[in-house]
C-alpha cells in the first residue's frame, strides 16, 4: 500500500478521538432486538446509555431491499446449527428490519443521552435516509463487504467508515479497502468478524487484529458474537481500539438475535473491563515505574544475620540474602564468602562494600 493508500492509524466520530491512545469504543448493536416495538427499542437505547456505550448502532433496510419473498431452495435457511433453521430469509429480515420511521426517534434518544448513532446501511437509498438524519458515521456488515458499489457510495459521504471482515478473504479485504479510499473515505476502521451466529471462541482468530493492522495501516477493532466478554477483553488486549457486541434488554424476551446478545449488565462490565484492559496495555516498559520506586526495598540483598567481630570471615552462618533490599544484590553471595570484614557488624547490618578489608 502506497503513501495515497495509507490510513489514519485514528479517527473521529462526531468530535470522539478513537485510536489506541485513548479507551476502547463501545458500540451496543440493537439489530433486531427492539422486538417489533418501538417502545422497547427506545428502552434498549436507554439501557445503553446507562451501562456506559459510546454508540447505539442500527441496521437500515427493509426485507425488500435485502432478498426476494420466496419461500424455496436456497431462500429457506438450510444448516440445522442455525439459530434461524427454517425460516426465509424474507421472513427473517422482515421481523428484524428497524422500520425507517423509527429512526429519528431513536437518533433523537440517542443524543439527548448523549450516546452517538450510526447505522449500516444496505443499499443506496439507506446511505440517502441516513444522510437526512446526519448520521455521523457508517457500517458495512460483514456480508456486503464484498458489495463495491455500496462502498463507494457510503465512502462518498466522507464520514468515518467502519467495515466487518468476516468471511473476506485478504484479497477482498484489499479490493474493499483500495475502493472505500478511491471514493472518499479518509477514516476507517476494519472491524475483525466471524460471521457466524454464536461465533466460538475457536473461531474467533483474534491474532488476526494486529495483523490487519499492519496490512492496511488503520484502526482495528472486533465486531463480536461469541456470548459473554472474554473475546471482546481479549481483543482490546490485541490493540483493538472499537468493540460491537448485539445488546437486548433481556435473553429470555427472545427476538433473532437475543442468544447472542449482552445483557445490561454485562455491557455494563464489558465496559469497565475494556477500559481497565486498555489502560493496561501501556508501552513497552522495563525498570520499575515510578509507582514501584519504592518497593525496591522490598527485594532480597545480602544482610549480616549474626554478630560478628572484625577480621571475621563471611560464610553461610552469618551471610544471607533476605528481605529487606538496602544491602548488595544476591548475584555477589558467593564472591563474597570467605572475605573478611574490616569492623564489627551487628546482626541486620546490611552488606556493603565498605564493611570488606
Amino acid at each position: 500500500m502506497n503513501d495515497d493508500q495509507e490510513l489514519s492509524c485514528r479517527l473521529k466520530i462526531a468530535g470522539r478521538e478513537i485510536g489506541p491512545a485513548g479507551p476502547p469504543f463501545i458500540i451496543a448493536e440493537m439489530s433486531g432486538n427492539h422486538n417489533q416495538s418501538l417502545e422497547r427499542a427506545l428502552k434498549i437505547v436507554d439501557k445503553a446509555a446507562e451501562a456506559g456505550a459510546d454508540a447505539l448502532k442500527l441496521q437500515t433496510y427493509t426485507a425488500d431491499s435485502m432478498t426476494l419473498d420466496l419461500q424455496e431452495k436456497e431462500f429457506l435457511i438450510s444448516d440445522p446449527q442455525s439459530l434461524w433453521y427454517g425460516r426465509s430469509l424474507y421472513d427473517l429480515y422482515r421481523e428484524a428490519a428497524t422500520p425507517w420511521a423509527w429512526h429519528e426517534p431513536i437518533f433523537k434518544r440517542c443524543r439527548e443521552l448523549g450516546l452517538l448513532c450510526f447505522s449500516t446501511p444496505f443499499n443506496a437509498e439507506a446511505v440517502a435516509f441516513l444522510e437526512d438524519l446526519q448520521a455521523p458515521a457508517y457500517k458495512i456488515a460483514s456480508f456486503e463487504n464484498i458489495d463495491l458499489p455500496l462502498i463507494e457510495k457510503v465512502a462518498a459521504t466522507g464520514k468515518p467508515l467502519i467495515m466487518s471482515t468476516g468471511m473476506a478473504t485478504l484479497s477482498e479485504l484489499d479490493e474493499a479497502v483500495r475502493c472505500a479510499r478511491k471514493s472518499g473515505c479518509r477514516e476507517l476502521v476494519l472491524l475483525k468478524c466471524t460471521s457466524s451466529y454464536p461465533a466460538s471462541p475457536e473461531d474467533s482468530n483474534l491474532l488476526t487484529i494486529p495483523h490487519l493492522q499492519k496490512i492496511f495501516n488503520c484502526p482495528v477493532g472486533l465486531s463480536d458474537h461469541t456470548r459473554g466478554i472474554g473475546a471482546a477483553i481479549a481483543a482490546v488486549a490485541l490493540g483493538a481500539v472499537m468493540v460491537e457486541k448485539h445488546f437486548t434488554l433481556n435473553r429470555e424476551d427472545g427476538g433473532v438475535d437475543a442468544a447472542f446478545s449482552l445483557e445490561p449488565a454485562e455491557l455494563r462490565l464489558l465496559v469497565s473491563e475494556a477500559k481497565q484492559a486498555g489502560k493496561a496495555l501501556g508501552r513497552i516498559s522495563y525498570g520499575p515505574t515510578e509507582k514501584e520506586q519504592k518497593s525496591l526495598i522490598f527485594r532480597r540483598s545480602l544482610y549480616i544475620t549474626r554478630d560478628m567481630e572484625k577480621g571475621e570471615i563471611l560464610s553461610p552462618l552469618n551471610l544471607r540474602a533476605i528481605r529487606p533490599g538496602l544491602g548488595l544484590p544476591p548475584k555477589f553471595y558467593q564472591q563474597l564468602l570467605g572475605k573478611k570484614i574490616n569492623q564489627p557488624a551487628q546482626k541486620g547490618t546490611p552488606l556493603s562494600w565498605d564493611l570488606l578489608g
